[in-house]
């Protein structure tokens, strides 16, 4: 048995049985990846995948115990590899990250930035994904780290860091009578109105779904997009009202008129989410730093080692964070 094996076997299941886009995305070749997998099951003595003519149907019982070990098992080679990349101070690697196009846009490109001065030879590979597929990436093993919002409690899945609070904001054409002679906008004012908002805004649990029928109202939906530029596009055609994050709204945006609604929807907070007892880079930990410049890194070392979480420092809004987290920190 050998971690290229496993590393297959992994790759099997996560591309959906789909041996060709397995093989892609271990770089292997279909034929060699499935001589593998045959070698694999011969030494263990049994089938991992349950066939149906020359395709794989689905995972065995059996298959389901060793696949859930070999994920154990490459996270902890990974674990090794960075622990000896770190004693070796090595100043190269990659940075995998999965998030939403809203944070992928506005809110991750200074870190980023700020990371490639610090690192130059480290090579960042954005994943944007729903909502709903974000933390499944990280989970997978797939990514690093995953960055993804809430309006309650931490995410599930992981080590949740809090990096920043935001709000959402109404945003309409100039002109549009929403909000005109200083009037704040009201819940029963918009649910008369089409709304242009997120993918999730149509989940049962939207937070924004439930700020409506916890008034008696029902939203009208109009569009959805996980893309914030699209949802502006949208209200820009004359759509409807959108709903987003405020970090989408740019000074350029000067066609658009922003309300804020901090007195009908509930704050949001943006997350670092992480794989638990993952040993991390170097220069992952400086692009935390320089996401969420409040978090000490030396406690964000010691909850990934096991240690029990204290109290996170005041999770800053997203126009208070520190300066090293701007465009223009050094």
């Amino acid at each position: 048995m050998t971690l290229t094996q496993l590393r297959y076997l992994v790759a099997i299941a996560d591309s959906g049985l789909n041996i060709t886009l397995a093989a892609e995305r271990v770089h292997a070749t279909q034929p060699g990846l499935s001589k593998r997998l045959r070698q694999l099951e011969d030494e263990l003595g049994f089938q991992l995948f349950a066939r149906k003519g020359k395709s794989l149907d689905a995972v065995t019982h059996a298959g389901q115990h060793v696949l859930e070990r070999a994920r154990i098992i490459l996270a902890e080679a990974a674990n090794i590899r960075a622990i000896a990349a770190n004693l070796r101070n090595e100043t190269r690697g990659e940075l995998r990250i999965a998030t939403t196009h809203t944070q992928a846009r506005f809110a991750l490109p200074a870190a980023i930035g700020a990371l490639n001065r610090r690192y130059p030879q480290v090579s960042v590979h954005l994943q944007p994904c729903r909502d709903g597929e974000v933390l499944a990436q990280l989970e997978a093993g797939h990514v690093d780290l995953a960055v993804i919002s809430t309006a309650g409690a931490p995410p599930p899945a992981g080590i949740a860091l809090p990096a920043y609070r935001w709000q959402r904001v109404i945003v309409a054409p100039q002109g549009h009578p929403l909000g005109e002679h200083g009037q704040p906008p009201t819940l029963a004012g918009l649910a008369a109105l089409p709304l242009v908002s997120y993918d999730s805004s149509l989940k049962p649990d939207s937070s924004l779904r439930r700020a409506f029928e916890a008034a008696g109202l029902q939203p009208q939906i109009a569009m959805t997009a996980g893309d914030a530029d699209l949802i502006k596009t949208y209200v820009r055609t004359g759509l409807g009202i959108g709903v987003l994050a405020e970090m989408a709204m740019l000074d350029s945006d000067t066609d658009l008129r922003t309300l804020p609604t901090g007195h009908l929807f509930p704050q949001c907070t943006t997350w670092i989410v992480l794989r638990r007892e993952s040993v991390l880079r170097e220069y992952v930990l400086e692009f935390i730093a320089q996401f969420a410049p409040q978090l000490d890194r030396r406690d964000v070392v010691r909850t990934l080692a096991g240690a029990a979480p204290g109290e996170w420092p005041a999770v800053p809004h997203w126009h208070d964070r520190l300066p090293a987290a701007l465009p223009d920190a050094a």
